[in-house]
């Protein structure tokens, strides 16, 4: 939380919610070492609360993990089994921030991440893309963010060596998250 408001030009308090149809939720992984697989998830939902002070402001986050889409049928069962997210046990992951902070001219946004039943805190690096009307007469905001995170951390460890490769596994433990988020603002304010 901040001691003294930042001014940022058009900026619109209020409870937005996530749009999932021009919103995206994805990750990146390094994958034997050489390439990068990426993914996203198809369904998620969240309410950004931008107060007075934006430093004030507010995130909460669900995803339904069992929507994981890499794009492989076969890679996506494997990631929703037990030997990654067991999406049986555990169906979502979860965010709730904890404060925001200025970094420059971009923001840093703290929170608790929920995954697999473990919570840890996790910072994105925030980029406010800007507030402006739609075309139906409500009004939009549009937020950039990322963060790495290892998965092990979270009690996701499954990997195999690569035959013939020392210190060589399958997949890195660090994962890239990134999130392309545009808001609706609720239509009472």
């Amino acid at each position: 939380m901040s001691e003294t408001a930042v001014e940022i030009p058009g900026y619109v308090t209020g409870t937005w919610s996530i749009d999932p149809v021009h919103s995206e939720v994805s990750f990146v992984v390094r994958h034997m070492m050489v390439s990068k697989v990426r993914g996203r998830f198809d369904k998620f939902e969240g309410t950004i609360t931008t107060a007075p002070d934006p430093l004030a402001s507010t995130v909460a986050a669900t995803v339904d993990l069992g929507s994981v889409n890499t794009g492989n049928e076969q890679r996506d069962n494997h990631i929703r089994s037990e030997d990654f997210f067991h999406i049986e046990k555990h169906p979502t992951m979860t965010f709730r921030s904890t404060g925001v902070r200025a970094d420059g001219g971009d923001y840093l946004l703290d929170g608790d991440l929920t995954l697999h039943d473990v919570t840890r805190p996790v910072t994105f690096k925030l980029e406010l893309n800007g507030f402006g009307p739609d075309p139906f007469g409500g009004t939009r905001s549009g937020f950039s963010a990322t963060t790495e995170i290892n998965r092990n951390d979270w009690n996701i460890s499954y990997n195999g060596a690569i035959p013939g490769a020392s210190n060589a596994v399958v997949l890195s433990d660090k994962v890239t998250i990134n999130l392309e988020i545009e808001a609706v603002l609720a239509k009472d304010e």
